[in-house]
């Protein structure tokens, strides 16, 4: 039986697809069991959306079926039970974009993205503290104070004179920014999408370090604990966004749709993986790869198939290879004017040549 196929008969409990169609109305997520509920405030306002992004992942129209029935089983799952999603396969095949197709058919606007590297640390997901830039803001407000001192202490102790801007103390909310996990774990009424991109590129560490939050749904911003103020704005990664935090603790509401991608580079730690579903993604079939491209570049070109053919021979002969490649090299072909044959030829190799040979 094909993914197609597989698709055409859904479980009566899912409320994903695979299809990447916007809803007409909100999809309503199922209650979360009782050991994943949360109670964060202050509520948040919904999440702005980002349709150029979803568009330059998903390109326009229906997402071309990749997942079979017990796939999609499993990301129904992962939503049901409010748990990360953990999707492993070769570089290249789509798996980031799974968290776009959720976003997307859910209606659950922005999606946030944390691209891990090797020296990427959990606060860095969280939260971002410029402490730099709030101790230069400090001295030109302190370096104010002592101007209008110098001015005269009658005008600056006149109860009817409005301060001015550099009187007023820089506020600690100012330089801190929620980063991409800190900002999907805020109480929102639905569900936020977070991207963790390549987790198997992070330092050893991390995936023990992610535990806590993952487990508890909050995180605390200690300068924010010390501070006296009860209440702090800060911002998030959604640009010009902010959000107000009490007491400097940050819990969710909803717990976030958590897609973490990895490419095999390593495994992650049992207690790690007890927290996640696991989900494999395979390399595309040939109808799949013809109507990705269709999909993304509007038409299927002449010569798309042989191109195709050539990227699955490379991919079938144990090379790594990503679907990128094969859309640069069927828009730069099917130009016109482009010949096959000499230079043309050289190209078309370098376009799809093997990623894992570093050249």
């Amino acid at each position: 039986m094909t993914a197609q196929e597989e698709q055409a008969a859904p479980a009566d409990w899912w409320i994903f697809h695979a299809t990447g169609q916007a809803p007409a109305a909100a999809v309503e997520l199922p209650e979360p069991p009782p050991w994943r509920r949360f109670g964060g405030t202050p509520l948040q306002p919904a999440p702005p959306d980002d349709q150029r992004a979803t568009l330059r992942r998903l390109g326009p129209g229906e997402v071309t079926p990749q997942l079979g029935s017990d796939e999609i089983a499993i990301v129904n799952a992962a939503l049901v039970l409010r748990r990360p999603l953990l999707i492993s396969g070769p570089p290249g095949i789509g798996k980031s974009s799974l968290a776009y197709v959720i976003a997307r058919e859910l209606g659950l606007g922005r999606v946030l993205e944390w691209n891990i590297v090797s020296r990427t640390t959990l606060r860095d997901g969280l939260y971002t503290h410029d402490a730099m830039g709030r101790a230069q803001a400090i001295a030109a407000w302190q370096a104010g104070l002592r101007d209008a001192a110098a001015q005269g202490a009658e005008a600056a102790a006149d109860p009817g004179t409005a301060p001015s801007d550099r009187q007023v103390p820089p506020l600690l909310g100012d330089f801190l920014t929620l980063g991409p996990l800190g900002t999907a774990l805020l109480p929102y009424d639905r569900p936020r999408v977070l991207l963790v991109d390549e987790l198997d590129k992070s330092d050893i560490d991390l995936p023990n370090d992610l535990l806590h939050v993952l487990e508890n749904g909050s995180y605390d911003v200690p300068e924010l604990v010390r501070d006296a103020a009860d209440t702090a704005s800060v911002h998030t990664s959604d640009p010009g966004v902010r959000a107000v935090l009490r007491q400097g603790r940050v819990e969710c509401r909803e717990f976030p749709v958590v897609v973490i991608t990895s490419n095999g580079e390593r495994e992650f730690p049992a207690a790690f993986r007890r927290r996640c579903l696991p989900l494999e993604l395979r390399i595309p079939t040939r109808e799949q790869l013809l109507a990705m491209v269709k999909r993304h570049l509007g038409e299927r070109p002449r010569g798309t198939e042989d191109l195709v053919d050539l990227f699955l021979q490379r991919v079938q002969a144990g090379g790594t290879h990503s679907l990128d490649q094969l859309l640069n090299a069927v828009q730069i072909t099917t130009m016109g004017g482009f010949q096959v044959g000499g230079n043309g030829r050289t190209l078309v190799e370098m376009l799809l040549r093997d990623l894992a040979k570093g050249r």
